[in-house]
């Protein structure tokens, strides 16, 4: 049954509220725990018991840090990277070109200036280069460096690594692994195949920490002690939202001790991209994914590949505020390829149909520095998993993205292993590829099928999930509060999302060129106020704010405005139907 009878919103969606075995469950949370019951249903949706709803509330990293020698190859890589630390010898870190590559090297980075050492940073161009290690690089980091780090990224390398002889090579890396490893002294990945994948849903700067923790074991043993690795986790919350991992188990603690070093303000770097970016408040996850990520990004995107990292390794603030602007410059002229893009790739997609397991575009000339974004576009928009592909001659280059429950990384590796695609690689929730332009048809219908068998397009476009409803009066800035304590959200513990049922709009303006501010009332003394991004864009605005009289059921997510030096609890609405009855 829909969730307060919304069979079909304003924006053509089927209301989806908790099941009883979740009400049931948050009732008993409620009883044991005194937790207010709005937070319940959140820790209930997320399978909390009573007896862990503490631990959960406020996890604990040494609680959930796994033992880094539980990955293979993790004490030879600590023991070499030690050994070159010791030796004093020269180091190359070579990073992949987003969020979690920079992350990863910066980390290294960070930790080698602590004991007065310094590495050499080498990002590919996505454009001559491509993703990963390419024999041309690794021949001339092998000839100047003894040892190079390959992170988020190499593990599918195999000839690129092999052409690095003179030099010994350490992978650090997340993205799934073939059948056989390349020829390499270590590969720490918690998705090589003999691994046990508990550990899989790590993002390349975690799995660098772990190498960084074995390394301040090994030092400890040996009776000497290293860099404070605390200090770092802001990197690895960075990282860990950017590349889209699960915010469940030891994740949600490394972001969440992440966020509060993090608003200490002590990184250069991500203090000039917050202040250029006009951040004002303390950072949240959503920050990460959204605001600093995509700036981060900017550079390997539609710029120069290494800036991303180099902000974030760097430790002098004016070179920070530079090249933070300079990146702001490169996101905004980012979002105005994306938008043509993406328009492009939303009408062919359309015409071929957003209810097929998978939902494809590709186009002549579509940058491969935003075909991943606009593949998310088309994620959220049909809730299928998505690739959109850019062609430069016969060769196309893409990027996936799926949703929940799906392995898009498994199924575009098979495909490369079944000689549909040049080239692939990435994970369980993002993935790339290269594809023939003879063999874009082909690939795509077999991705479909083999996407299908997980279960992709069975669940609805129009399903909109609620963790309940709510009077205005409850929505409190204690409330906030409470349910951020159960945060951090992001993916694999989406944020909480309620109704506010049979509500009148009281007064709605438009706001820029396509936003609604509104105030709500209940007619018995409660009211709210809201903001509705992107209303005009579609039906939400022209409805609420055509004056009618009508009353409303109401969707959004809570959160403080922070204006003029005040703080007022209002609703970031997404959806709303007529109240019937």
């Amino acid at each position: 049954m829909a969730f307060l009878g919304v069979e079909q919103s304003i924006t053509g969606r089927r209301w989806i509220g908790p099941d009883i075995e979740t009400e049931r469950a948050a009732e008993a949370l409620v009883q044991a725990c005194d937790l207010p019951h709005p937070v319940a249903q959140v820790l209930a949706r997320q399978s909390v018991a009573p007896e862990d709803a503490a631990a959960y509330l406020n996890p604990r990293l040494k609680d959930l840090l796994p033992d880094p020698r539980g990955l293979k190859d993790m004490q030879i890589a600590a023991a070499r990277f030690l050994g070159a630390v010791s030796r004093r010898e020269r180091i190359a870190i070579f990073a992949d070109y987003d969020v979690d590559g920079g992350s990863s090297a910066a980390l290294l980075i960070w930790w080698l200036r602590a004991l007065g050492l310094s590495a050499t940073l080498y990002v590919p161009d996505r454009i001559d280069e491509g993703y990963g290690p390419n024999a041309p690089a690794m021949q001339a980091l092998a000839r100047d460096h003894d040892l190079i780090l390959c992170v988020d990224c190499g593990t599918l390398s195999h000839d690129a690594l092999a052409a690095a002889q003179g030099a010994d090579v350490v992978v650090l890396d997340h993205h799934l692994g073939g059948e056989t490893l390349p020829p390499v002294l270590a590969v720490v990945n918690p998705n090589r195949q003999d691994e046990s994948g508990d550990l899989g849903h790590l993002c390349a700067a975690a799995v660098v920490f772990l190498m960084l923790v074995e390394a301040g074991r090994q030092m400890r043993e040996a009776g000497s002690r290293g860099p404070d690795l605390m200090a770092l986790l802001d990197l690895v919350a960075l990282a860990t939202v950017a590349d889209v991992a699960p915010l469940t188990g030891v994740n949600r603690a490394l972001v969440r001790q992440g966020l509060t070093v993090m608003g200490r303000r002590e990184r250069p770097g991500l203090v000039a991209l917050a202040d250029a970016a006009r951040l004002d408040t303390a950072p949240m996850a959503h920050h990460l994914g959204f605001v600093l990520g995509p700036r981060v990004n900017a550079g390997g995107r539609i710029g120069q590949a290494d800036l991303g990292a180099r902000l974030l390794a760097t430790a002098d603030s004016h070179e920070a505020a530079a090249m933070a602007d300079r990146l702001e410059e490169l996101n905004a002229e980012r979002r105005e390829i994306e938008a043509q893009v993406r328009a492009a790739a939303m009408d062919q997609a359309e015409i071929r149909g957003m209810e097929a397991p998978l939902v494809w575009a590709a186009g002549e000339g579509w940058h491969p520095g935003v075909v991943g974004i606009v593949a998310a576009r088309l994620k959220e928009a049909a809730n299928r998993p998505a690739v959109v592909i850019g062609f430069d001659g016969d060769e196309g280059k893409g990027s996936g993205r799926s949703v929940a429950g799906v392995d898009l990384g498994a199924a575009i590796q098979r495909l490369a292993q079944e000689g549909l695609l040049i080239k692939s690689g990435g994970h369980r929730m993002a993935a790339g590829l290269t594809v023939a332009r003879d063999q874009l048809e082909p690939a795509m219908a077999r991705l479909g099928t083999l996407l299908a068998k997980q279960g992709a397009g069975m669940g609805g476009p129009a399903d909109l999930r609620l963790d309940g409803a709510l009077l205005p009066q409850a929505a409190t800035p204690d409330l906030i509060t409470a349910l951020e304590q159960a945060g951090p959200y992001g993916a694999g513990a989406p944020g909480p999302r309620f109704a506010l049922p049979d509500i009148a709009v009281r007064f709605a303006k438009r706001v820029g060129e396509n936003h609604l501010k509104l105030t709500l009332s209940d007619g018995m003394g409660g009211g709210l106020d809201a903001i509705c991004f992107g209303a005009f864009e579609g039906d939400l605005g022209p409805r609420l704010s055509s004056g009618d009289g009508a009353r409303y059921h109401l969707a959004g997510r809570l959160e403080i405005n922070h204006w003029g030096g005040r703080q007022r609890v209002q609703m970031r609405l997404e959806d709303a139907a007529p109240a019937t009855g």
